[in-house]
């Protein structure tokens, strides 16, 4: 398959680390597999991993309930100040021990535009040492996540304060290069309950669930960042493609548009839309 770069590395990913999808021949085994090989001919094959373990993880905390043009600088303006240079002015500078041991004003003026700076201070310092005291290092904890059993390594990312299932799976998948993880963000939320793949009231976890039974494992990757990119040209919560008719969507044939309805321009959540009947 010719598979483009994406234009837009959502996950933050390093290409040296990403690796393509293989389709072997035949029709998709499940809708859901039919949905994401739908997405990887529109968009990306492609997922992205290489990513420092602690530095993902700083890094998806502060992506929480806010867009990535809003915190995409928070986290160079973090890096930046927390991640080069150490005190010989060298460039090992451990970010965890950094981040531990921050001032927390001066890291929630940082981290400023990312929105709910405080809390997202308190979490990162807490996660920080917690990080430390758990492995003794940002290196170590890269290795854990790169290493350890996928199931333990999960339930040691969600027993960390502030760290919920998307940003756990996010690291398995972006760090830990963990194949068969579908991170569920409100995007894939979204749409997999509007296509009527999961049901309409599904939660995230149930989600997820359907989606890394039913999707390959070697195309869970690019299925979560294809359909981000979906959810943002196409898909979207409130006007999706659709309301301009199924040719506006690539994904019509697959979509049972729960929760849409073109002829009044009514658009709800999949779960009111059920609950409405």
């Amino acid at each position: 398959m010719d598979d483009p770069e994406p234009a837009e590395n959502i996950s933050g990913g390093d290409p040296a680390g990403s690796s393509f999808a293989s389709f072997r021949d035949g029709d998709p085994d499940t809708r859901a597999e039919a949905v994401v090989d739908e997405l990887g001919r529109l968009y990306w094959t492609k997922t992205y991993g290489g990513r420092p373990a602690f530095e993902c993880l700083v890094r998806t905390i502060l992506s929480q309930n806010t867009s990535d043009k809003a915190s995409q600088p928070a986290h160079d303006a973090l890096m930046e100040r927390y991640a080069t240079g150490g005190a010989d002015g060298s460039d090992d500078t451990d970010l965890a021990v950094a981040l531990a041991g921050a001032d927390p004003d001066e890291l929630a003026d940082t981290i400023r535009p990312a929105g709910l700076y405080n809390q997202k201070t308190d979490v990162i310092t807490t996660v920080a040492d917690r990080v430390l005291d758990d492995h003794g290092s940002a290196a170590a904890f890269d290795e854990f996540v790169r290493e350890g059993d996928p199931g333990e390594v999960r339930s040691a990312l969600l027993d960390l304060n502030g760290v919920g299932p998307k940003t756990a799976d996010c690291v398995l998948l972006f760090a830990g290069g963990q194949s068969g993880v579908f991170p569920v963000d409100t995007h894939v939320h979204r749409i997999y309950r509007r296509l009527g793949v999961a049901a309409p009231d599904a939660d995230h976890e149930t989600v997820r669930a359907v989606l890394e039974r039913e999707v390959p494992a070697e195309k869970c990757g690019f299925g979560h960042t294809a359909t981000i990119q979906f959810g943002r040209e196409h898909c979207t919560a409130r006007k999706p493609a659709c309301l301009d008719g199924p040719e506006a969507c690539p994904l019509s044939d697959l979509c049972d548009r729960v929760g849409v309805e073109p002829a009044t321009g009514e658009v709800v959540d999949p779960a009111d839309a059920v609950t409405n009947e």
